[in-house]
């Protein structure tokens, strides 16, 4: 059905050039001869370049040139053997020659100082560094200690056509230097799609630990792959190139692959030195290539720089020279050091499982997100009120009476309501009439979320506490190494932990929650410390002095011990030992818990997980833990927020004005406005701090505050239309401006800025005491968001009035699309980028009133004046609603003609958006009318106003494709 009304209405900085060398002296015969060595040795460095990239039958490992790194097709006509002889007549002669930032460490171990004898013993270069980042011992900087042209590796011994692709025998017959190396591999390669590849490498005589995630299973070779891949026989080596530029995308010929028990270990190229994910880390968005090692295995720690943190997420998103992008998916759970330096280059280096890694080729960065997603699983729909304003502090002591003058969806509670902090129970005496304010809460249209751990307490007396006498009862504890339960400490004292890896304890955690749900109606989870947390390194009596404890190799993990706070990498569980599983840990009981809720509220269920892995956005959401309450802490946000964006988890947030330490007003005024915009929010804060919620504060911040979240619930429409692309397509939600500007070099670095979709740029202040902010506007047309009407009088980056306006002023362009933003302490810079229509609604005290308002459209126009957007719209609690067609999708079209356009595709009635308003500028009115039979809308003018009211009825039409 259609209607139509009138309407009037960067280049990348150029590289260093290489400095000039003196012209040798003809007179001189001692400058001639350094000039032919000089000679000699530039021929030998040109020949080494030459065969960085290349692929050959016999050629030991060799770091590639800088200069030839990022794209130049491998050769296989050159033996870097002949050349290696040739040049350098000594070892120490070719491992002289290998550049420093092409050092691959050989001895990674911590707090070992490294020596001649040492490395040598390794069969490794010993050269030391004059730069002030190199380490003779394990850590970030150059290594004194790497891997020679030579190092023994694998050899490709056969390689056959499947219907998926590729299988080969890679073998060795040098022992390393850790013990129980597999010397005979499979490897097999499967061209899955089109802009998909994936690379697996086993041991065939033996099963070894694999990841259980769900991922699809290709049924046949992609017929027109993207990616050209090329094999190097001996040593092998794979080589990974996009096809439409030839760029090398993966080269791990440059450092010997390593394949023990418990020691896996390959290096490659990186075209760009632009990589992101990576996750959990404390870090600016865009990672430092600068040796900067990023370890993997879940932690309970407040966000630190350089510590492996909740969550573990091995994979990246590379940004290629000239716009195009890819991704790289290592599917492996087992404690890991990814190590980056300055090649760029990157080393994966982890203690267990199998290599098993995936290529996506894009070449969008949002295409890359996309075809991750469809390995990992589509995040799931939130429920509706996940995206309001939720409310939590941890040391309410008794039971909180919601200020309803204030909006806010969603009330939570810490571990403050708990029976002596044991789940499933609540305080009898402080929060004894805990059920009685749920209720409220419900009639307030409001809802309630309760935190829990999974310790369970093990101290009761037998026949009080159901949780663990039915635990012990269907086995669903963690066992030691001599098969008793495990027991460790957290807030209830002494705990076991269950297996989440066992669907017997999926059961037995839905009974629990059942129970406890007839008892206090709850409506969603928080579930916290499970990495999982322990005050223990271990057990209570310890860990076994075993080689899953002490690993050959123990990646740069916080507390030096995989069992450091928390429970023995030997433990049992049902899967596999702890040692495979523990960064699972979180998704599991994720899984659990969602699945439970699903069953219980015969809704969408809405989960909040601390710890984290990949695939973990179909389960829960996640908040960036324990923060502070600093001005860093705010900017570094915005990297986190971005980052799990990338990896599938869109409903994400940190804590707004800080978790711990005392907040300041001017500060959580900046956050709040910055937190209104945060795909989750919330504002929680630690035990005797001060209150933060914005009711404490002065009248002038608490209206600031208010303003800010108000705009968000305004915003509603369009953000719940984002995480439906989200659920269905694998978009992000909040996205990086390079995700809309790809080919504009300037927007890699950007992390203080960010977009909803394709269109609201938001610019928030994340500095104190100042009122204005630089922004960074790709070329576009930009509306300052507030005074979208006002007509744009050229094209200059930003349209804005003529006369002041209270927010958005350019005051100053310091730079090519770079200007400096009036920003009042009421006010956050908001810009709508052409082309756009927002759908907008009148916003309430909750997102459930709100939703009954009118919607608004906001249109942002070309200068051709053409606009587009989109809206989707359920009953917002609903499961699987666009599976089973009860929704409703309207596309909002401005043509070159000066038609605006609705296309409407509607299952059910539209009981939550009574009406459509949007401001016209001439009320010429064509109708079409209905294919169907019946009234599809009514469409009336105020002529006072200005706006086209459009009173919405139910009609049925064919889905969306």
């Amino acid at each position: 059905m259609v209607f139509s009304l009138c309407l009037k209405v960067a280049e990348p900085e150029e590289a260093s050039l290489i400095p000039r060398r003196p012209l040798c002296s003809v007179t001189t015969g001692l400058v001639i001869i350094g000039c032919l060595l000089l000679l000699l040795c530039g021929g030998w460095l040109l020949g080494t370049m030459f065969w960085l990239h290349g692929s050959s039958n016999n050629e030991p490992h060799k770091p590639p040139s800088p200069a030839a790194a990022g794209g130049q097709t491998p050769s296989s006509n050159t033996t870097q053997t002949g050349v290696h002889v040739a040049a350098a007549s000594t070892r120490q002669e070719a491992c002289s020659l290998i550049p420093e930032t092409w050092r691959f460490d050989c001895y990674p171990e911590r707090y070992i100082v490294v020596t001649k004898e040492l490395c040598e013993a390794r069969n490794c270069c010993f050269i030391p560094a004059s730069s002030s980042t190199s380490h003779p011992s394990g850590g970030n900087g150059i290594p004194w200690c790497f891997y020679p042209p030579d190092f023994p590796s694998y050899s490709l011994r056969s390689i056959n056509n499947t219907s998926l692709g590729q299988k080969g025998t890679l073998v060795k017959e040098v022992k390393t230097y850790y013990p129980e190396d597999i010397f005979t591999l499979e490897l097999e390669m499967r061209y899955e799609t089109n802009t998909r590849l994936r690379v697996r490498i086993t041991d065939p005589s033996e099963p070894r630990f694999e990841v259980p995630v769900s991922v699809p299973t290709a049924t046949m070779n992609a017929e027109n792959p993207d990616y050209v891949v090329e094999l190097s026989k001996n040593p092998f080596g794979l080589i990974v190139k996009r096809k439409s530029t030839g760029m090398v995308l993966v080269n791990t010929t440059v450092a010997p692959l390593f394949y023990a028990n418990q020691f896996l270990q390959f290096s490659t190229v990186l075209p760009t030195p632009f990589i992101y994910g990576l996750g959990e880390h404390r870090s600016t968005f865009l990672h430092d290539v600068h040796w900067n090692t990023l370890t993997m295995w879940a932690r309970d720690v407040p966000p630190t720089e350089k510590t492996n943190l909740y969550g573990a997420h091995p994979f990246y998103l590379a940004m290629e020279e000239g716009g195009n992008s890819h991704g790289f998916f290592m599917l492996n759970s087992n404690a890991m050091d990814v190590a980056l330096q300055p090649a760029p280059a990157l080393t994966w280096r982890t203690i267990g499982g199998i290599l098993d890694f995936y290529i996506f080729l894009g070449p969008e960065p949002g295409s890359v997100i996309q075809q991750y997603m469809e390995v990992i699983g589509y995040p799931a729909m939130p429920i509706y009120w996940a995206m309001g304003y939720h409310l939590c502090r941890w040391g309410y002591k008794t039971i909180l009476v919601c200020n309803s003058l204030f909006l806010q969806d969603v009330q939570w509670n810490d571990i403050d309501y708990m029976d002596k902090f044991m789940d499933f129970t609540y305080d009898p005496t402080n929060f004894g009439t805990l059920p009685d304010l749920v209720k409220d809460l419900h009639a307030h249209d409001q809802r309630y979320v309760i935190i829990l751990d999974p310790g369970i307490s093990s101290t009761q007396p037998e026949g009080s506490y159901w949780p663990y006498d039915e635990g012990l009862k269907r086995g669903v504890f963690m066992k030691d190494d001599e098969n008793r339960t495990l027991i460790g400490k957290v807030w209830p004292g002494l705990t076991a932990y269950p297996d989440f890896s066992d669907e017997v304890t999926h059961e037995w955690w839905y009974d629990n929650l059942q129970k406890f749900h007839q008892k206090v109606p709850f409506d969603g989870l928080w579930i916290d410390m499970n990495e999982p947390s322990n005050f223990l390194d271990g057990s209570t009596h310890d860990c076994p002095s075993n080689h899953w404890e002490y690993p050959p190799y123990t990646p740069s993990v916080l507390g030096d011990l995989l069992r450091a706070k928390t429970v023995c990498a030997s433990a049992q569980q049902k899967l596999s030992l702890h040692y495979n599983l523990h960064s699972l840990y979180g998704l599991m009981e994720a899984k659990a818990s969602a699945s439970a809720l699903k069953r219980i509220t015969a809704k969408r269920p809405f989960v909040i997980s601390r710890s984290t892995f990949p695939s973990q956005g179909m389960y829960s959401g996640h908040w960036l833990g324990d923060n502070r309450s600093q001005w860093k802490d705010l900017y570094t946000s915005i990297a986190g927020i971005l980052t799990f964006n990338l990896l599938g988890i869109p409903l994400v947030g940190a804590d707004v004005c800080g978790f711990s330490e005392e907040p300041q007003e001017e500060m959580c005024v900046r956050w709040t406005q910055l937190g209104a915009f945060y795909p989750f929010t919330r504002n929680h804060n630690a035990l005797d701090m001060k209150p933060q919620d914005p009711t404490a504060f002065s009248p002038l911040a608490r209206t600031a505050m208010k303003q800010a979240l108000l705009l968000r619930y305004s915003l509603f429409p369009l953000l719940y239309t984002l995480f439906h692309h989200a659920h269905v397509h694998g978009h992000t939600v909040a996205r990086p401006l390079m995700f809309e500007f790809p080919k504009d070099v300037k927007t890699y670095g950007i992390d203080k800025q960010f977009l909803w979709g394709q269109s609201l740029l938001v610019t928030p202040v994340l500095n104190p005491g100042v009122d204005s902010v630089v922004g960074y506007f790709p070329e576009a047309l930009w509306y300052d968001y507030y005074t979208v009407r006002a007509t744009p009088t050229k094209r200059h980056h930003l349209a804005v009035n003529s006369t002041p306006l209270p927010s958005g002023v350019l005051l100053e362009i310091i730079e090519n699309g770079s200007y400096v933003l009036h920003a009042p302490l009421d006010k956050i810079n908001l810009h709508l980028r052409e082309g756009s229509i927002t759908p907008t609604q009148t916003p309430n005290l909750t997102l459930w009133v709100s939703s009954g308002q009118p919607l608004h459209l906001v249109s942002a126009l070309t200068e051709d004046g053409s606009a587009t957007g989109d809206l989707f719209w359920d009953d917002g609690e609903s499961i699987d609603t666009f599976e089973t067609n009860q929704y409703a999708y309207i596309v909002f079209n401005v043509t070159k003609v000066l038609a605006l356009t609705f296309f409407f595709f509607f299952f059910f009635f539209l009981n939550y958006a009574t009406a459509l308003f949007l401001p016209l500028f001439c009320v010429a009115l064509k109708l079409f009318q209905p294919e169907s039979n019946g009234p599809v809308f009514n469409a009336t003018i105020n002529d006072l106003s200005k706006q086209l009211q459009i009173l919405l009825n139910h009609f049925a039409s064919p889905p969306p494709v």
